[in-house]
């Protein structure tokens, strides 16, 4: 995966809460309940993240969630249609997520927890499959390593050493 990190301080930041656990550990007492939440994080302009948070109350959970998917920032590139450049399958675990480019007016065309990071992202018209396991926090890390691969017309010229014309074709 790529390593293409972003300071989060200087972003105007919103926060999706896409699920909330409770886990139980069977101790000699009795049970202990503690929560876990999944937060995704995006400024809406190419700004991504998803984090866990684990804490015995669930506001506390949410705060870690975010904290954790602020230290975890991706930039996404997007092409003039505030679409994907080019289809991918970002894989996660056994969750695959399939992003496919979009036209113009197509809107965003996902399910729950991969629409979540889509919002997020910025990306206004995309296609997307969710393939092989529907838990959340796998498809919602599958997405974010799908969008953390895309590479510009103009990336990809320079690692071939050739101009964006003969890329595009």
């Amino acid at each position: 995966m790529r390593q293409n990190r972003i300071d989060a301080s200087q972003l105007e930041l919103t926060e999706k809460v896409v699920s909330i656990k409770r886990v139980t550990k069977v101790v000699k007492g009795g049970r202990n309940f503690r929560f876990t939440a999944l937060v995704v994080v995006g400024d809406g302009n190419g700004h991504v993240g998803a984090g866990l948070g684990k804490a015995a109350e669930i506001p506390e959970a949410i705060r870690k969630g975010k904290e954790d998917a602020m230290k975890k920032l991706i930039t996404v590139s997007l092409d003039e249609n505030e679409s994907v450049t080019h289809d991918y399958v970002g894989k996660f675990g056994s969750a695959s997520v399939l992003l496919k480019k979009a036209p113009e007016g197509t809107g965003v065309i996902a399910g729950g927890p991969a629409r979540a990071v889509i919002e997020l992202a910025g990306i206004k018209n995309i296609r997307t499959k969710s393939l092989g396991s529907n838990n959340k926090q796998n498809v919602v890390l599958a997405t974010i390593n799908g969008l953390s691969q895309m590479k510009t017309p103009e990336e990809v010229a320079k690692l071939r050493g050739k101009s964006v014309e003969e890329i595009l074709g």
